[in-house]
């Protein structure tokens, strides 16, 4: 990835148009469980999103697997996404890019502050 590519966000967007062509080709009820997925992994992202993608390539190569394996979505993920979600981000409770800003702020505060 050259500099110009890292500041545009340019390699992300090929990256994730691939991930798109991927979906395509899965199950309808893989497709929901993918978008659930997306949805509640970019919380769990830094400022770009970089720290997601090869996270998400792996959710997604999971799928593809179990999709060819004849296997139903509900046998792979359960029933809580937005758990399956929370463990691939780390740990339950992981920390979105909110809290990490929050953290940021008041340790900026408190060194101001002289503490």
């Amino acid at each position: 990835m050259n500099f110009w590519e890292k500041i545009t966000g340019s390699d992300m967007t090929k990256e994730w148009k691939a991930f798109e062509s991927r979906v395509q080709k899965l199950p309808a009820d893989y497709q929901a469980a993918w978008e659930k997925i997306s949805l509640n992994l970019w919380p769990h992202s830094d400022f770009t999103g970089r720290n997601l993608m090869p996270i998400l390539d792996g959710v997604l190569g999971l799928l593809e697997e179990t999709a060819a394996e004849g296997q139903r979505v509900q046998e792979v993920l359960g029933d809580d996404i937005k758990g399956f979600c929370a463990a691939l981000a780390g740990e339950e409770g992981a920390k979105t890019y909110r809290d990490k800003w929050r953290e940021q702020l008041n340790h900026n505060i408190a060194k101001k502050l002289g503490k």
